[in-house]
This record gives structure tokens, C-alpha cells and sequence, in this order.
């Protein structure tokens, strides 16, 4: 994760209006001293959400929901903390400075933008006005794609022809180094350059806020080199794992039920959305990644139906994206397609009703598997059936949700006719209660991290509009309680910002952070909670981290009684030491001020 230099962001601090990034987003309406709207992260019919001019936070009287314009952002755009930070700095026209030997040089993220969009309105002007783009229009016709669909969705044609497109960009002001840069041209032998994309049919590839980052291109004749479809190389704006076709059009839909379709074809994906079903995403090729996963994550998917080509290339592909959705926690269906059928040719021959039939009737994941592992397998033999249900049992124990993976065994011994206990579950039983009860917890998960990054996130997150988890935190922890570097120094920026009257935001505090806390802060606000339990959860994670202090004490004075390097008074001394600490488990100190107590009293009652 990049780390920015202080002084880029004092300069975004500076240049940041926060009327400015909701509006662009909300109706705001004037009423006194505010503006005022419905709130955008809850249904009102009755405006509760108001932000002033000249503040840096926003608020809802109705849902709660409060922060400023990084907090926005990530939340009504289902972004990451960093992703929000570029956005602002590409609104407000500040370049972002990395702290990095490896800083990046080269042109920002805006201007490259701006070169990709103007490509993409040459290539539609050569597919819709041009002699050569006449042959690739009329493929479009052939495959049921109208005007209207074309203009929607920024179809366009790369000419053959060379220097052409070079000569126009040139007349834009925009030099070869910069349309390399972005991936629409390269030079070949060392000295020739030459256009990236050439004869083909360009699909503009578009972020999740519908910005123009890349473009793939369908060659239409054999003539042309190279395979059927090509994406724009690696840039600065386009990472080929971490893209999902489509998203611009479908981010609230999918964001609003919980449900993705991923299919394999983008032209598929554009046919389904304008068909109605705007819930639908592509990977960029074949490839299904964890990056692709996160993206799903992020905008709190729950279920993903998978209509991949029912050859053997599309369904070991659906194989293994549905595996790395359930390994996420992401239940997964699989719709069955006819063989030599793909969505685009199902609702052109059979329409929309038909497909949402398909999907109504889509397979469970891992009767999927199963019958795709027990192909060929003749399960009236003992040893072919248990190596079948072997191999889905390991596939499933790779998945990182302990619930899943243990409600999935089970529903395979049902598929299989076995009984549970053949699949280890009464194990799986208790590896989850021991979970559930923190007896156990899984070597990759750092337990300390954990625990701390949730009472930063509430403190971070609500602080402001529930001043008694700033009273709480405070009251009851010391610096030293917390382990962890980068917590500790959230922790001691954010009483020095709050302690000090200032009004907290997350630029102010960014500008004081170096290196990892960075990552640790983006961990700690890309999680979401719920308001509601700010309080009470503050108190029990607060308690756990004081009990978590109060054992490691125990521990320490039991070692030394058990060294064997002590005399006998001394080791009767740390036994009476042991003994009271034992008596005295921490416990929470609840007591918050009553409303006559100032806000100054209210927040210095306890000095850190």
C-alpha cells in the first residue's frame, strides 16, 4: 500500500470541500446554515442528513451515519481507504506524492484517464463513420447488438490503418510517451512504434465508478495477429486481477441485493445488464482471482451465481472461481448452460424469462462439484467413492471460514449417502467451539492485531458522535496496554487530536502516519460496524484487552516463581504477588460524566 508524503496531504487537506464530494454524489438542499438531504446509507422519505458549509463531516439524525469525506467516499462508493484518498486528490487536482524508493514518475492517474477517454471516442467515431468500420459494424448487427446498445456502452473499432490514430491523438496534444504509458501503443525492435490495438473491435474497460481505464479488442478477421480478444497491457490504471467487467453499471444493484452473476464474456455481461439483470460481472480472461473476490467482498456479496461455457475449459473455470468464493465465506451457485450456448446467444434465442429460469434453478456449488468430480467414477466401487469424496473434502477444508467449511461437510455427506462422522465433523464440532470460546485460534491470524484494531475501529469510527468511548478508552487504557506499534500510535495521535479540541478527521490523522500504520489504519476502516453497538462492544473489547494485560502479568510472576533461581523469600513474595492478582481480575470502569459535566471535563477527566 503506498504511503503518501505529508506534504500532498496537508495540500488535499487543505483543497478538500466536503459540500463538494456529496453533492457530487447527493441532491443537497439549503435550509439555513446547512444543507441538507435524504440520506444516502438508509431509506427516508424526510431529509436527516445535513452537512455545513466550511465543516468536514457530515451527519444523519436518522441512521447515525457520521465522518468526513474519506469515510464518504469508502461508504457510498464501496471503496478502500486508499482508493478514496486518490479519488479526492483526482477531484481537488492534487498529485499524491509516494514515500518510496520505488515512487512512481510517471503521469497521474487523471491525465491518464483523460488520454484513455479521448481514445475511446476515436474508436467509436471509426466504427460508426468510417469506410474500414463498416465490416465490424455489421458484425455487431449479426450478433443482435443495436445503436443504441453500441453508443451505451462506448463500442468502438481500432483501425488497421497505420499512423492514424497516432496522428489524431498528436492533434489532442497528447505524445506517444503518454499513449504508452497507457497502453494504446508500444515500441517494437527498440526504435518502430506502432499501435497496441489494431483491425479490432474495442470494448472500453471502465472502473467501478464508470472512469475509462483499458479497452479489450476483438479481432474480426484471421488476418489480423494475434488471438481472438486483447487486453490492454499492465498501466498504472489497469490491473487485470483486480478488475471486474461491468461493475460500473451494476456497483448499487449488486451493492443493494447482496448477489453477483459472473460470467465469462464481457459481451455476455453487457447483453445481461441491458437485459435488466444489473447484477452482472466479468473477469478479465479466464481467471477468477481473490483480488476479483475482494472487490465482491467489499460491496458485502453474499451470493454469486456462475454461468460459465458448459465446455471443459469454462466449467473447470467455474470449478475454481467457485471455490475461491466459498473459501470467502460467498455461497456459490452454478447455472448450467446447453453446450455450445453462452448467455448472449440464451436471451437472444430464448429471452430474459427463460434466463431468469436458469438462474432460479442454478445447482449448489457443491453438487457441482461433486458430480463433476465423480465424472467417469463408478461409485458402486468402496475405494473409487472415497477418493471422490476425498478430493471435494480437501478442496473444502481449504476454505478459510470454519462454519462454512464445517455446514459444507455435512452437506456432502448428504450428497455422498455417508454418515457425518466418516468426514471428521464431530472434530470440525469442537475445532469450532473452541474457536468460538478463543481456545484455538488459527496460526495465520495474529490475535493481538485483531483485538486492537477493533477498539481503534469504534473508537475511530464513533468517537465523535459518542464522546463516552473517547471517555472510555481513556479512563481505562494506557499506551503500554496496547502491543502493537502502529496501535499504539493510533491511539496517541487520535487523544492528542481530540484532547486537543481539534476536529478529527482521517486526513489530519494520515498526515502524521508513516510506513505500515498506513496499512493498519486501511484494515481497521474497511471493515464495517454497526453504530448501534459502539458502547457495549467498546466495553467488551476494552475488557478483553485489560484481561489480556492482567493474564500476561500472572505469567510472568509464575514463570519467575517456577525458575528455580529465586530464594525462598523472594519466591514468597512473588507467590503473595500471584495470589492477588489472581484475586483481582480487571474489570472495566463504566462510570461516564453526567450531563453537568463540561465537554473539557468530560474529556480530560483522565489523563493517558
Amino acid at each position: 500500500m503506498p504511503t503518501f508524503s505529508k506534504r500532498s496531504l496537508e495540500i488535499l487537506r487543505e483543497k478538500m470541500d466536503i459540500v463538494s464530494v456529496i453533492s457530487s454524489c447527493v441532491a443537497l438542499r439549503p435550509k439555513g446554515a446547512t444543507l441538507t438531504a435524504c440520506c444516502p446509507f438508509h431509506e427516508e422519505k424526510t431529509p436527516s442528513f445535513v452537512v455545513k458549509r466550511g465543516d468536514t463531516h457530515y451527519h444523519c439524525y436518522g441512521c447515525g451515519a457520521h465522518g468526513d469525506a474519506i469515510q464518504f467516499m469508502m461508504e457510498y462508493h464501496k471503496m478502500g481507504f486508499v482508493e478514496a484518498v486518490e479519488k479526492l486528490a483526482e477531484m481537488f487536482h492534487v498529485p499524491l506524492e509516494e514515500k518510496s524508493e520505488r515512487e512512481y514518475q510517471g503521469p497521474s492517474k487523471a491525465l491518464l484517464k483523460d488520454v484513455v477517454a479521448s481514445a475511446s471516442r476515436f474508436y467509436q467515431a471509426m466504427l460508426l463513420y468510417t469506410k474500414e468500420g463498416e465490416k465490424a459494424l455489421e458484425y455487431l448487427y449479426n450478433r443482435g447488438l443495436d445503436l443504441h446498445f453500441i453508443r451505451t456502452y462506448g463500442i468502438g473499432f481500432a483501425p488497421s490503418h497505420p499512423r492514424l490514430f497516432q496522428a489524431y491523438m498528436e492533434k489532442k496534444q497528447i505524445a506517444f510517451p503518454l499513449l504508452e504509458k497507457a497502453g494504446l501503443m508500444k515500441r517494437i525492435q527498440g526504435q518502430k512504434e506502432r499501435d497496441f490495438f489494431s483491425g479490432r473491435i474495442m470494448i472500453p474497460i471502465l472502473s467501478r465508478l464508470g472512469e475509462p481505464i483499458g479497452f479489450t479488442g476483438r479481432k474480426i478477421s484471421d488476418q489480423i495477429y494475434g488471438p481472438k480478444y486483447i487486453n490492454t497491457p499492465e498501466t498504472p490504471l489497469f490491473k487485470k486481477s483486480h478488475v471486474l467487467f461491468g461493475l460500473s453499471y451494476c456497483r448499487k444493484e449488486i451493492a443493494s441485493t447482496k448477489k453477483a452473476l459472473l460470467v465469462e464474456g464481457q459481451i455476455d455481461a453487457l447483453r445481461l445488464i441491458h437485459a435488466g439483470f444489473a447484477m452482472t460481472v466479468a473477469p478479465q480472461g479466464t481467471a477468477f482471482t481473490e483480488d476479483q473476490v475482494k472487490e465482491l467482498k467489499l460491496l458485502g456479496v453474499e451470493t454469486v451465481y456462475i454461468a460459465f461455457d458448459a465446455d471443459e475449459a469454462g466449467q473447470n473455470s467455474a470449478e475454481k472461481a467457485g471455490s475461491l468464493l466459498q473459501k470467502a465465506g460467498i455461497a456459490v451457485y452454478v447455472i448450467e448452460l446447453m453446450e455450445g450456448m453462452d448467455p448472449d446467444t440464451i436471451l437472444l434465442e430464448k429471452g430474459p424469462k427463460y434466463w431468469q429460469k436458469l438462474i432460479d434453478e442454478a445447482k449448489e456449488y457443491l453438487s457441482f462439484l461433486f458430480i463433476r468430480k465423480r465424472r467417469g467414477k463408478h461409485l458402486e466401487s468402496p475405494a473409487e467413492k472415497t477418493h471422490v469424496i476425498e478430493e471435494v473434502a480437501a478442496i473444502i477444508r481449504s476454505w478459510e471460514n470454519s462454519l462454512m467449511v464445517h455446514e459444507s461437510l455435512r452437506s456432502l455427506a448428504k450428497i455422498a449417502d455417508v454418515p457425518d462422522w466418516t468426514l471428521g465433523l464431530e472434530a470440525e464440532s469442537t475445532q469450532i467451539e473452541m474457536q468460538k470460546s478463543g481456545s484455538v485460534i488459527q496460526e495465520r491470524i495474529d490475535p493481538d492485531r485483531v483485538l486492537e484494531a477493533e477498539f481503534l475501529r469504534w473508537l475511530l469510527s464513533f468517537g465523535e458522535t459518542h464522546p463516552e468511548l473517547i471517555y472510555l478508552a481513556k479512563r481505562n487504557l494506557q499506551l503500554e496496554d496496547l502491543k502493537g506499534k502502529s496501535a499504539r500510535i493510533l491511539f496517541s495521535l487520535y487523544l492528542e487530536q481530540t484532547s486537543a479540541g481539534k476536529t478529527f478527521d482521517l486526513l489530519s490523522l494520515m498526515v502524521e502516519l508513516k510506513d505500515d500504520t498506513h496499512k493498519f489504519l486501511e484494515e481497521i476502516l474497511n471493515k464495517k460496524v454497526d453504530p448501534t453497538k459502539a458502547v457495549s462492544c467498546m466495553v467488551h473489547t476494552i475488557q478483553k484487552i485489560l484481561e489480556r494485560r492482567w493474564m500476561e502479568k500472572r505469567e510472568a510472576v509464575k514463570q519467575k516463581i517456577v525458575s528455580g533461581t529465586l530464594e525462598e523469600e523472594e519466591a514468597l513474595e512473588l507467590a503473595k504477588e500471584f495470589d492477588e492478582l489472581k484475586k483481582n481480575m480487571p474489570e472495566v470502569h463504566t462510570e461516564i460524566p453526567g450531563e453537568e459535566a463540561s465537554e473539557e471535563e468530560f474529556l480530560h477527566s483522565s489523563d493517558l
